[in-house]
């Protein structure tokens, strides 16, 4: 069962309402709407993530009931992570180049079957990052060139990531490493990875109910 929104009225349908012989197996619950901050924040205050085709003529938006994310205080090191970073290779930043990190994060699979990152979801996290709810994690090489990094919104104390890109080896590791060790400081709840991948699973990801995830949205 999916919902179909419009650009005028902000809400989102309740994936539990939802009986379970009609939830999609996808996660999504509803299409249409606009990429505004107001309804981009509200979605993510509950949830909810824009995931859509950039080749789709409506936005899709997904809620899924099992939630993979990754407790900071859970993020996993390896010893040749430990290496790495011992050997001072790189210069982590935080928010000193979202519009670089948001662009790399796209342009490898701006042509690919399935993208979403284009131009209109830029437009909207870049504003997102404007108002000082999206954040980037940039990773340097020693010539100064960015080679890794990460962006995602930062709601309701839960860090919620929305895409990776690495240049070099374990470029994308440092940056979620040295988002894990800034997050454990400021006593943030987890960070959202929306999808399981082997990368994310080594790293520390685990699922959690959705009922648990607005415990923690809702624990400020």
């Amino acid at each position: 069962m999916v919902y179909l929104l419009d650009d005028k009225e902000i809400w989102f349908p309740d994936p539990r309402k939802i009986p379970e012989d009609k939830r999609e197996p996808s996660g999504i619950v509803a299409i249409g709407g606009d990429l505004s901050p107001r309804r981009l924040l509200f979605g993510y205050s509950i949830g909810v993530f824009p995931w859509t085709d950039i080749k789709a003529d409506k936005y899709h938006w997904y809620c899924p009931m099992q939630r993979f994310v990754i407790f900071p205080s859970e993020i996993h090191i390896s010893h040749s992570m430990r290496n790495l970073f011992n050997k001072g290779l790189y210069t982590v930043t935080m928010d000193k180049d979202f519009d670089g990190v948001i662009n790399h994060c796209s342009a490898p699979r701006i042509h690919e079957e399935g993208a979403w990152l284009g131009d209109e979801m830029i437009k909207a996290y870049t504003e997102l990052h404007r108002l000082n709810h999206a954040h980037s994690i940039e990773v340097w090489d020693k010539q100064k060139n960015l080679v890794g990094g990460l962006y995602g919104i930062w709601i309701n104390n839960c860090f919620i990531g929305e895409s990776m890109f690495s240049l070099v080896p374990s470029g994308s590791k440092v940056a979620l490493i040295y988002l894990a060790i800034h997050l454990l400081k400021v006593n943030a709840h987890f960070i959202d990875c929306q999808m399981e991948t082997p990368h994310l699973k080594s790293m520390g990801g685990r699922y959690i109910s959705y009922d648990e995830y607005l415990s923690y949205m809702s624990s400020k």
